[in-house]
């Protein structure tokens, strides 16, 4: 999926939803996942704030809440919903109000939203029920926005991943994909989560977003943020090890760091309707 490194596999686009051990397995290391993910592109941020028709923000799998403080710093009041209660108690640490529910099964109590958000989760909700949801729990005029980045290693540092991955975890169903995929491969993700909002007809037409950006990661912050990344959660600490050794000593040949490419995309669309 389009939301962490790529040369890490996660399940296809249609099945994610139902891998919920992968997507319950972030919160083993709250602290590191807070620390080591990227933010979202400030452009991304005033867009939906400006494209919504008031402050009341929902955000499904927040996390530790990393857009919604983004969120509240635009001056947005935010309630995030989040399955995993270890990242939940993280999030709300940092001052926000999360109630701790998969997206499908939380209860909203009659409670309506100017905007949805959902920032690199929603690939574990399922796309049909959670685009239902969201109409549901957004005003006339409110805004859902998917989005997530897209991760482009240099092939230096993808290759020997992959590489170490399969060594390390031989019997993963994911180790047959190549360490690098195309951005197109994203874009139809995304493309497949505007159809699914489509289908409700409950949505204007939906419209798809780009922001390019890069970062430059050194040895040490790459390696921290690789373990909070889908499949490395579940690891071993040994093969784990053997994963990070491999990584460090290909940044190291580098100089001990380098460029990473991102390109955040979203999908989003405005609720139809007067009431």
């Amino acid at each position: 999926m389009p939301i962490i490194p790529r040369e890490q596999s996660e399940p296809s686009p249609p099945e994610s939803h139902k891998a919920r051990r992968m997507a319950e397995s972030f919160g083993v290391d709250a602290q590191r996942y807070e620390q080591a993910r990227p933010g979202y592109p400030d452009a991304l941020v005033a867009r939906i704030v400006a494209g919504s028709p008031g402050p009341d923000v929902l955000d499904v799998g927040c996390g530790t809440g990393i857009a919604a403080r983004q969120f509240q710093a635009a001056g947005c009041a935010v309630l995030g919903v989040e399955p995993d209660a270890r990242m939940a108690d993280f999030a709300r640490s940092r001052g926000l109000r999360v109630e701790v529910a998969a997206f499908e099964s939380w209860q909203p109590a009659g409670r309506v939203f100017d905007a949805v958000i959902a920032a690199q989760s929603w690939h574990w909700v399922d796309p049909v029920a959670g685009a239902v949801k969201a109409a549901r729990v957004l005003r006339p005029r409110g805004r859902l926005a998917i989005f997530g980045h897209v991760y482009e290693p240099p092939p230096e540092v993808a290759e020997p991943f992959a590489a170490a991955y399969r060594r390390a975890a031989p019997d993963s169903p994911f180790n047959g994909q190549p360490a690098r995929r195309p951005l197109d491969l994203y874009r139809a993700a995304y493309a497949n989560f505007a159809d699914r909002i489509r289908e409700t007809e409950r949505f204007n037409d939906p419209e798809q977003w780009r922001f390019d950006w890069e970062r430059s990661y050194t040895r040490d912050q790459w390696l921290d943020l690789l373990p909070t990344t889908g499949g490395l959660t579940q690891l071993r600490p040994d093969q784990l090890a053997e994963v990070l050794d491999a990584v460090g000593g290909a940044i190291d040949s580098l100089g001990g760091r380098f460029t990473m490419n991102y390109t955040t995309l979203a999908a989003t669309a405005v609720r139809t309707g007067t009431s």
